[in-house]
């Protein structure tokens, strides 16, 4: 029997008293940039090796549908910190250093849920929802911000003008790359060499982190700039794998992963410990060789096909999460705010959130299920592209790019997509077509109907710039001051 919409209300609300942990969990999410569904060994990697993460699906749970909200950069991140669909709070695309909206203060993120019980919060790495400086972390409930205010790409050695002269690829591409600490530069420009010390750099602010807390509960959110392009390894990784750049970069992430490990266990946190490990969307495939792969999955990066959405996903919390375990439900990185907060005993905002607790699924609770009748997937200006529902994902008419099975380039420039319109809606069943590769709309008219009357909930709520619909319930992005 399905639950009625006022049961599933109170039962997020009695969440966090009835869940939450004596004494309450430290939490670490590890999110990489542009890293694919096969990308790390136990979803399937090859031509390197990712033994700490491969440890910790051994010894906790791996989920196989794993979505994020967008298959772009701060529109993912929007979702992932505030448990909402990225266009309900005004975030669309990836912002640049020429952006004047972020994150509005009156959202709230991970890190202010677990401030009202007095945690310990901090960020090092990608932040990318917003550089200016009212829109840092520091602002928006972390204690501690070390890292890039938006994309490692967004600089004037940018790929696409690293033939230009210097003068003519900041004026027409980007300005100087800076590093920040708190919200102040403490690095004006960013060079070659500063990034090809990056992952460890976050790594290492991440232990010293652990170290330093030890003795309260944190939250630590460690956002690698890795291995979005262009790629960088340092001297202790490099020509180190079969697949060369790409592999060496993803082996200095999962060594990052383990010294976080080593540093729970040497302070004696495994057990007081959920970590979690996953990425903002899948492989942007032009690159080629300096890009991951999707593995049996369609499309990537800028698409909402799987390729673009669906995440490899582990997490580890020994004693909670069985060892070995496997999750095929589908769940979404808006899920994670509320399941945090039901762990810390923490009140949700007052605002309107679509995320739902999801420990019954990490925990292997029998029979458990995921939480969402359906998923919604939108990309491009606020274009509600699909819709998902069990094994069902309906892809509404909408322009997508795509390689059309060509290779992507190599040595860090990019080659240019196709572009191809869909015009009537196709339906893939993703449990038996993981490839997405038979369209079965007309055979299951039913589902189509039922779908698009999903898709126009969606619409009423959240609007749909393909159907020139204004959403109800959206709330505007923070602006410059």
């Amino acid at each position: 029997m399905k639950p009625t919409i006022l049961s599933c209300l109170t039962l997020c609300l009695l969440a966090p008293a009835a869940r939450a942990a004596d004494p309450p969990p430290n939490v670490v999410i590890v999110f990489c940039d542009d890293l694919g569904y096969g990308d790390i060994g136990c979803f399937g990697a090859e031509g390197y090796a990712t033994p700490n993460l491969d440890r910790m699906a051994e010894e906790g749970v791996r989920f196989t549908r794993f979505y994020v909200a967008q298959a772009v950069c701060s529109a993912s991140r929007a979702a992932l910190l505030t448990g909402c669909y990225p266009n309900r709070i005004g975030i669309r695309g990836a912002l640049g250093p020429r952006s004047q909206v972020g994150i509005n203060a009156e959202e709230t993120t991970i890190a202010e849920i677990v401030k009202q019980k007095d945690y310990a919060t901090g960020i090092f790495g990608k932040w990318h929802l917003g550089h200016h400086k009212q829109f840092l972390p520091v602002h928006h409930g972390f204690d501690e911000y070390y890292g890039l205010p938006y994309s490692n790409d967004m600089w004037p050695y940018h790929p696409g003008y690293r033939n230009l002269p210097p003068k003519e690829r900041e004026r027409r591409g980007f300005p100087k790359l800076p590093m920040i600490e708190g919200d102040e530069i403490v690095d004006a420009e960013v060079t070659p060499d500063d990034q090809r010390q990056l992952t460890t750099s976050y790594a290492e602010r991440a232990v010293k982190f652990i170290d330093k807390n030890k003795d309260r509960p944190f939250f630590l959110y460690v956002a690698h700039s890795m291995p979005h392009v262009p790629l960088f390894v340092s001297d202790k990784f490099e020509d180190e794998t079969k697949r060369g750049l790409f592999g060496d970069v993803i082996e200095e992430i999962d060594w990052s992963v383990g010294q976080i490990l080593d540093a729970l266990e040497k302070n004696g946190l495994d057990e007081r410990t959920l970590v979690i490990f996953t990425s903002d969307n899948g492989p942007w495939l032009s690159y080629g060789d300096h890009c991951g792969t999707a593995g049996p999955l369609r499309e990537g990066k800028g698409t909402s096909w799987e390729g673009g959405v669906r995440e490899p996903f582990v997490a580890r919390w020994p004693g909670k999460i069985p060892a070995g375990t496997v999750c095929d439900e589908p769940v979404m990185t808006i899920d994670l705010l509320p399941t945090i907060a039901a762990l810390v005993g923490a009140e949700l905002p007052d605002h309107k959130i679509d995320g739902l607790d999801i420990w019954p699924l990490l925990a292997g609770e029998p029979g458990a299920k995921s939480p969402h009748d359906a998923l919604y997937f939108y990309y491009a200006n606020e274009q509600l592209q699909a819709v998902m529902s069990g094994p069902w994902k309906l892809y509404l008419p909408h322009t997508y790019r795509t390689l059309a099975g060509r290779e992507g380039g190599h040595d860090g420039m990019p080659v240019n997509y196709e572009h191809r319109t869909l015009t009537e809606p196709e339906l893939y069943n993703l449990v038996e077509d993981i490839s997405e590769t038979t369209n079965v709309a007309a055979k299951n008219p039913d589902v189509v109907k039922r779908m698009l009357a999903v898709a126009e909930e969606a619409r009423s709520d959240l609007g749909d710039t393909l159907t020139k619909r204004k959403g109800a319930n959206v709330r505007p992005p923070g602006r410059v001051d």
